[in-house]
């Protein structure tokens, strides 16, 4: 398991520092940004596989957030924010406590529309203490309706980023499997 290191060990550039969002940042940003880009990170794909014990679940039954995984040629369109220089530091720290369960900082290329470039990426990794790894999309959408956290519903995180991913036109893939069994579930329950 590789550990989260401190943003100054990342050599970051706080008078340029972009953060790259995959998942609750495409539509729930909350950042001092000057700038927003759509993004995409190559090779990459959005998985549901890590647990959120402290915002979308709790320690006793923590709810299904995504990480990026692996996946050559496949590309995750996200969005970039370019971090206002004098927000740096506190932006961070929102960060890392928004990311706090598993989650590891990297810098990552990003291509935009205006060109490349080099973005934070919070990624929680295989094997660290929250991670619930691959589940057939059935049993994801079924955990994500039981969960409930002090950030609100796991379902909201699930609609909400399918919502956003389509209005900025990105392929959806994994997001929309899972948005898409949580509303048969719920039709499914509403008929019984």
């Amino acid at each position: 398991m590789r550990h989260n290191p401190s943003p100054s060990s990342l050599a970051l550039d706080p008078g340029d520092l972009w953060v790259f969002g995959y998942g609750s940042l495409v539509w729930r940003p909350d950042l001092p940004a000057v700038e927003e880009r759509v993004a995409v990170l190559p090779g990459m794909a959005r998985r549901f596989w890590q647990g959120s014990p402290d915002h979308r679940g709790t320690p006793e039954a923590p709810g299904r957030v995504l990480t990026l995984v692996e996946a050559p040629g496949e590309p995750c369109v996200g969005r970039a924010f370019r971090i206002r220089p004098d927000a740096v530091a506190a932006t961070l720290a929102a960060l890392d406590h928004r990311e706090k369960a598993g989650y590891a900082q990297e810098l990552r290329h990003v291509d935009t529309s205006e060109g490349p470039l080099r973005a934070l990426v919070y990624l929680a990794l295989d094997g660290n203490p929250d991670w619930l790894g691959p589940a057939p999309v059935a049993a994801i959408a079924e955990h994500v309706l039981r969960s409930h956290g002090p950030s609100g519903s796991n379902r909201e995180y699930v609609l909400r980023l399918d919502a956003a991913l389509a209005e900025v036109g990105a392929p959806q893939g994994h997001v929309a499997e899972v948005a898409h069994a949580i509303r048969r579930l719920e039709e499914r329950w509403t008929q019984r």
